[in-house]
């Protein structure tokens, strides 16, 4: 890569981290005061689910914020519109946006600015855009090549690939497949799209929001340039983020009293100090905090060392857990995040 190359990437990876923040501010702390407002218990994530091909109960919680954001280092090609819609009706333009979702009366100083990255407004149509169905594309700008330059640049965003094509591709990826899906029968077909479904960290009886960001993800790894899905659910009551092939997915959980002392002590940290920086709600007895699980993937679910066609067995398990965290809340800019296994404790 030359220096500018890295630059770019250094550039596109911070705004990531940035968006990492917002978006666990939306997906999860937002969530859980739409819950406190309106006196509900809020629907914490049990350890069971957090484990690689845990199935999740298929309920829809209504005060759960849900979107789906593909963020891209690069710009789509255009010759790939049939498979990812961003189209001319759907680009965030002020016709658009006043025609199919946004009341522009809101925004008094409305320009084509507002789209971009570094615009001071970004946030709110971000924000306003997020809870619209299918997805928000963010990529580069193509006009201006002398600097990098990322757009909101559609929104309702349909992924338009299907499964078994996503399944195809990932099963010549990692030698599973040599050509069809069908190529070995339908029970083989079938077991091929589970897997797919498990390689980007998620059961395969789920859908909406989820199975599209599980296609967008497997589509973009024919792109030369970087990719993230990020995804939330009102199911799911979680966000996944999708960094290529790497799965990591933040949550809330709830800490006793006791486990804050634990985890402070253990950290050399006051508790005063551990409540300010990590719990996102606190009360006498217990604490809310970010919990982020980071998957890896087993060999089975790598491409084979000789390249040899290999058969496909699927018992065998495509990931698994490599680190549990807990994370500051977006605000504490200076806190780095602490170690806390929780998945598979009794």
């Amino acid at each position: 890569m030359s220096l500018n190359e890295k630059v770019g990437r250094s550039l596109y990876e911070v705004l990531r981290d940035e968006l990492d923040r917002d978006l666990v501010e939306y997906a999860l702390i937002d969530s859980f005061k739409n819950f406190q407002s309106r006196n509900q218990p809020y629907p914490f994530v049990g350890k069971k689910e957090l484990k690689p091909r845990a199935r999740i109960p298929e309920r829809e919680y209504k005060y759960q914020n849900s979107m789906l954001l593909l963020f891209y280092d690069g710009t789509l090609p255009s010759e790939y519109k049939k498979f990812i819609c961003f189209l001319n009706s759907n680009r965030v333009t002020r016709k658009n946006l006043a025609a199919h979702v946004l009341d522009l009366k809101t925004y008094d100083d409305f320009s084509q600015n507002i789209k971009y990255f570094e615009s001071h407004q970004f946030e709110r149509i971000f924000y306003s855009l997020l809870p619209v169905d299918y997805a928000l594309l963010l990529q580069k700008d193509p006009s201006i090549k002398s600097k990098k330059r990322y757009m909101l640049s559609h929104f309702h965003v349909k992924i338009d690939w299907p499964i078994s094509s996503a399944a195809e591709d990932l099963g010549r990826e990692l030698s599973y497949l040599t050509g069809d899906l069908y190529e070995q029968g339908e029970k083989y077909a079938e077991h091929m799209q589970k897997k797919l479904f498990e390689y980007y960290g998620f059961h395969h009886s789920v859908g909406g929001r989820r199975t599209a960001a599980v296609v967008a993800a497997q589509f973009s790894r024919r792109l030369d340039f970087l990719s993230t899905i990020y995804v939330a659910s009102s199911s799911a009551r979680s966000l996944t983020k999708i960094a290529g092939s790497e799965v990591s997915r933040y949550l809330l959980i709830k800490l006793s009293s006791e486990e804050m002392i634990n985890v402070a002590k253990a950290n050399g940290m006051e508790l005063d100090t551990f409540r300010n920086e990590f719990t996102i709600h606190s009360e006498k007895d217990y604490g809310v905090v970010i919990f982020l699980t980071v998957y890896e993937h087993t060999a089975y679910a790598k491409p084979s060392k000789d390249g040899k066609v290999r058969s496909l067995d699927a018992d065998y398990r495509w990931l698994t857990v490599a680190s549990q965290l807990l994370v500051p809340k977006p605000s504490a800019l200076d806190i780095r995040p602490i170690r806390y296994s929780v998945i598979y404790s009794a």
